[in-house]
């Protein structure tokens, strides 16, 4: 069965380790329970960069992703990123991710395209042969604006026409840009849903005009990102600024001034553990856990927020 319904809000799971580093599957059973029960939530999705992705072997993210399927059978499709080098890499695992249940798949960027960029028409055949292959719907995983894998608003709407592209995770993190971006979609497509990734600038980037939020954050704060996005599409702005100071502070202690990176991923999974969330903090190598001072203000902001976070555990 793939995945039909983007509009809403599709969290980027982290995943609970062991202090061995291995999978912690009880509890990333537990923890995926409860977030596809969440309000507002249309979908999970698996292997993102919350998920350490990076840290994974091909065959553990799609473990990961049948995890997560399985635990979630009834409640809400998944989601798993696809991160390869190739188009028969590619191929390959998002047919592993399609075994493992996975219902629609999101396509990051090559990584070597980061290094040397890449042409236009590279990226049209790289999600052609994996919408092709699968069958599935894809979600179109857009990198920030100063990045050389980032997709031209012409490039963007050309992905948009493709009928395996369903949506966009939009993190162009450059706002002009990101306007013109939007813009080019909903003239090529304006039925593919606009999805952001902005974490650390939520509702700046939701007033632009999308229609859900895929955010590793919400592996954190589900309800409070629910409600914002709610709040933005009623028009109340007033209602969606009171609810985005409520953010601000998990934002600060996860996100300090900064974009998404491993250690900030290590700071939420720290937030989601003071929360009660997942029962350990582990994160692997590479990424860098909190130290001893960061920790403590991440806890603080947990048990000043008032917020009853988590029933899951």
């Amino acid at each position: 069965m793939a995945m039909t319904n983007f509009h809403g809000l599709i969290p980027a799971m982290a995943v609970p380790f062991r202090p061995d580093h291995s999978i912690d599957e009880p509890a990333l059973r537990r923890f995926a329970q409860w977030l596809g029960r969440q309000p507002g939530v249309v979908g999970m999705m698996t292997n993102g960069h919350t998920g350490e992705v990076f840290s994974f072997t091909p065959r553990e993210r799609a473990e990961v992703t049948r995890i997560v399927a399985d635990a979630a059978k009834g409640i809400c499709p998944v989601v798993s990123s696809v991160v390869c080098e190739g188009v028969r890499d590619a191929v390959e695992q998002a047919g592993w991710a399609k075994d493992a249940g996975a219902q629609a798949l999101d396509i990051m960027p090559p990584h070597h395209w980061l290094r040397f960029g890449f042409r236009p028409s590279q990226a049209v055949d790289y999600f052609r042969a994996i919408g092709e292959a699968t069958g599935l719907p894809l979600i179109v995983h857009v990198y920030p604006a100063w990045t050389k894998a980032s997709f031209s608003s012409e490039l963007l709407a050309e992905l948009a026409r493709l009928p395996s592209v369903k949506a966009f995770k939009i993190g162009t993190r450059e706002m002009n840009k990101y306007a013109r971006d939007l813009a080019a979609i909903r003239a090529a497509a304006p039925e593919k849903a606009l999805l952001t990734c902005h974490d650390e600038y939520l509702l700046a980037s939701m007033v632009q005009g999308i229609d859900g939020a895929l955010v590793g954050f919400a592996s954190l704060i589900p309800g409070l990102i629910n409600d914002l996005l709610e709040a933005v599409k009623v028009g109340d702005l007033k209602a969606a600024m009171a609810i985005q100071a409520r953010i601000d502070p998990f934002k600060e202690a996860v996100y300090g001034a900064g974009e998404p990176t491993g250690e900030a991923h290590a700071n939420m999974k720290a937030a989601m553990a003071a929360a009660g969330i997942i029962p350990e903090a582990t994160v692997r190598p590479p990424t860098i856990p909190p130290s001893a001072e960061e920790l403590a203000r991440i806890r603080a902001v947990v048990a000043a927020s008032g917020i009853a976070l988590c029933d899951a555990a």
